[in-house]
């Protein structure tokens, strides 16, 4: 697939303008909300401007507002990314990294939590205890690809089309655990549910995603490196072979990482549909499918999309929150719907 014409002019310089994009939707998100915030405020915030900043403005952007806005755009880098990775992986544009369980997983173990954690939550230090949501998730996510990725590997070969279905399995355990603990949780621990189940970060703190935005850190910019493996991974595992790239080495790395990402990502935020779909399908519509922009601009435009998406899911019905899942899947069926009516018209899966 290449770059449609009307691209072309456009993006002979596609990172610096993805990039640029990135940071007006950062910056858009750090000044919309109930409480506005003005761009000079912002700038004296990070120390390039005199504007005055009082205390009320400073807790907002320090307390609530920046550690939404840099986990919003961390999750949706890291969904777009591990998206881009798993669509190479399967060479299908419609893969997307809930395939593999890895959202399921994680928002099983962090459903856990919520609901029967308070039974052992006394003998855990007060320090600790914040820490145990996103920990208990990235945890429940990298168990979830580990028992897909087992299912899936015969005598050294990881057998994708099993990896897929194997995926889709644990998706089904999970939701069904998580129905089962939602059937017992109490009323407060059922709110909590909703905005876990459909994603949101109204709960979001500096304590909470530090260790989450680690992980994130090392494990989304680890991906570039292999973008020319992936390129020839596009080609078939056998072409890929014959120009000397480790296939079954590839699979394991990619399944990994895509792990990490997305597990810390529903970590932060829950389950965050779709995204992983889109961003990467629309890059590529844009540039193409040459991985050495298609993984950054990915990455770049999946943060910019989900911090634009948290902003309107904190005002469209504002002061109440909506999920951002809605807001996601409100885009992100219909267009997921186009790509199917496309490839079916084409003859495709």
């Amino acid at each position: 697939m290449t770059a449609p014409a009307w691209a072309a002019p456009a993006m002979r310089r596609p990172i610096p303008l993805f990039a640029l994009a990135a940071v007006v939707s950062v910056l858009s998100g750090l000044c919309i909300g109930a409480f506005p915030v003005g761009l000079g405020q912002i700038l004296s915030a990070i120390g390039l401007s005199d504007a005055p900043l009082d205390d009320t403005t400073a807790a907002v952007l320090y307390a609530i507002r920046a550690p939404r806005v840099i986990a919003a755009f961390a999750v949706g880098a890291a969904l777009a990314a591990g998206g881009a990775a798993m669509q190479s992986l399967f060479r299908n544009p419609l893969a997307d990294p809930g395939l593999l369980g890895v959202s399921s997983g994680a928002a099983l173990a962090a459903v856990s939590v919520i609901v029967l954690g308070e039974r052992v939550m006394h003998i855990i230090p007060p320090g600790f205890r914040p820490w145990c949501l996103p920990i208990a998730a990235f945890i429940g996510g990298l168990a979830a690809t580990i028992v897909v990725y087992r299912i899936a590997a015969r005598e050294g070969i990881t057998l994708v089309g099993t990896l897929l279905l194997a995926g889709i399995a644990v998706n089904a355990l999970a939701s069904a655990g998580i129905g089962m603990l939602v059937f017992v949780a109490d009323d407060q621990q059922l709110r909590t549910l909703i905005f876990w189940t459909m994603g949101g970060f109204g709960a979001v703190t500096w304590t909470a995603i530090i260790p989450a935005l680690l992980v994130l850190a090392i494990s989304v910019p680890t991906l570039l490196p292999t973008a020319h493996l992936l390129d020839a991974l596009a080609l078939g595992e056998r072409e890929a072979g014959h120009v000397g790239v480790d296939v079954e080495r590839l699979k394991v790395r990619l399944v990994a990482q895509v792990a990490l990402s997305v597990g810390a990502g529903v970590a932060i935020s829950g389950i965050v549909g779709f995204v992983g779909l889109l961003a990467p399908h629309i890059v590529r519509m844009m540039l193409g499918p040459a991985h050495r922009t298609l993984l950054p601009a990915a990455a770049l435009f999946g943060g910019a999309f989900l911090v634009l998406a948290d902003a309107l899911a904190r005002t469209l019905v504002s002061p109440a929150e909506l999920p951002i899942g809605v807001l996601t899947a409100l885009v992100g069926g219909p267009f997921f719907l186009w790509l199917l009516v496309g490839r079916a018209a084409r003859g495709g899966l």
